[in-house]
């Protein structure tokens, strides 16, 4: 029986949102911050975004399996929109596959390892500024629509709130 909404959904996410899940409690160990299913231009929309101590920004893509890897045609644009790029994937995923000069984040629903460290490609400062407020307006009305869950369908996003950078 279904304790309360928190183990609710757990039970109703997808493998990748569990991921996911595990990825951003590990980050946040590291001390990092997170969001999920963020978009960092139009076209995109990355797994895992996380901001670092220091400003950094990683892209993080969640993998339930080889088919999802292999269904991946969008990746590269990601690598222009951090200052790393990981794979997270699961201990039972074919780690081979993944390209070379990409970082590797391996785990489950509740906690995540980086076997790999990514190569930093050090982002412009201008892109960098956009995506940190970009970043702090995806995540305060994320936190607004749960403390008020018919927000978002009341008030959509402004201009100033848009995808372009």
């Amino acid at each position: 029986m279904v304790r309360d909404m928190a183990q609710l959904t757990l039970i109703e996410s997808r493998p990748g949102q569990l991921l996911a899940r595990g990825v951003a409690r590990a980050l946040r160990h590291l001390g990092y911050v997170s969001v999920e299913e963020f978009v960092p231009a139009r076209g995109l929309r990355v797994d895992v975004m996380a901001l670092g101590p220091k400003g950094e920004i990683w892209v993080i893509e969640c993998k339930s399996g080889l088919a999802d890897f292999r269904a991946d045609g969008k990746w590269q644009g990601y690598l222009d929109w951090c200052d790393r790029y990981f794979w997270a994937v699961d201990p039972a995923f074919p780690t081979d596959c993944l390209p070379d000069g990409t970082g590797l984040i391996v785990g489950d629903a509740y906690d995540a390892e980086i076997l790999r460290m990514a190569p930093e490609r050090v982002l412009p400062a201008a892109r960098r500024k956009v995506l940190t407020r970009k970043f702090a307006v995806h995540a305060a009305r994320r936190l607004h629509a749960l403390r008020d869950p018919g927000v978002a369908a009341r008030f959509p996003p402004t201009a100033t709130e848009g995808d372009a950078p």
